[in-house]
């Protein structure tokens, strides 16, 4: 039995995983200081953090950079969902770049020196849509050359019976 992820597949999920399961570790300790100015930042944007504790939420973000970093790391989890996991975490930070204000410059979706550090995770984006496109189209059955030869020499052989057994009929 195989892994359920192909060669093509390593290079953007070891990055992409390395990076944010090295974000996710680095926000475990982070301080009181620096809960609130991450919860803050995120609550400007995503409103229902308000009534969220900020080191509750911190710890939070840190335990969901830790497991969707893991999971693109693990070649045991299947490309699709390792795809989807990624595509839904950094859709988030994406939208943190889109509804902040500051962040872009004004009319349109290019960043501003403050936006740059945010807009850098579009890549983050583009690698899970790549996945759970590379997940989709690697689930479809695949029948080898020798199956499929093999398969076509047993139709011929029952079509070949059936003919004489048609034939002897008459």
């Amino acid at each position: 039995m195989g892994l359920p992820i192909t060669l093509s597949e390593i290079a953007p999920r070891i990055s992409a995983g390395a990076f944010i399961l090295n974000s996710g570790l680095g926000k475990r300790g982070a301080d009181a200081e620096t809960a609130a100015g991450m919860h803050g930042f995120a609550a400007g944007a995503y409103p229902v953090l308000k009534n969220v504790p900020p080191q509750q939420f911190v710890q939070g973000l840190a335990t969901a950079e830790i497991v969707v970093g893991a999971a693109l790391l693990t070649p045991f989890v299947p490309t699709f969902a390792a795809g989807v996991a990624l595509t839904a975490f950094s859709g988030g930070l994406l939208g943190l770049y889109l509804k902040t204000p500051g962040m872009r410059k004004p009319g349109s979706l290019a960043p501003t020196e403050q936006g740059l550090s945010i807009a850098k995770d579009s890549w983050l984006v583009g690698i899970g849509i790549g996945l759970m496109t590379r997940g989709l189209i690697e689930r479809r059955p695949r029948v080898s050359v020798k199956k499929a030869e093999k398969l076509a020499r047993t139709q011929a052989k029952q079509a070949a019976k059936d003919a004489r057994r048609e034939a002897r009929a008459r």
